[in-house]
């Protein structure tokens, strides 16, 4: 299932790294960043939590750019 989200974040670069951090969460398929849009689309692993999946990608975005936010509850 795809989801897209709404996000904040500073530059392109961090969100060209959130996008790469974000695809390497499990229960994750696939991520895509606009960062022009500031939004985030999640295409989840079948049968997954999504908002627990939601929790480690923001967890490893925020190693990225602390103050990130993805508006997902």
């Amino acid at each position: 299932m795809k989801k897209t989200y709404k996000m904040e974040v500073d530059c392109a670069a961090c969100a060209e790294k959130m996008e790469d951090a974000a695809k390497n969460t499990q229960g994750v398929k696939d991520a895509l960043v606009n960062f022009m849009a500031l939004k985030m689309k999640v295409d989840f692993e079948d049968g997954v939590d999504q908002e627990a999946v939601m929790d480690e990608v923001l967890k490893n975005c925020r190693k990225i750019e602390r103050d990130c936010e993805i508006y997902y509850k």
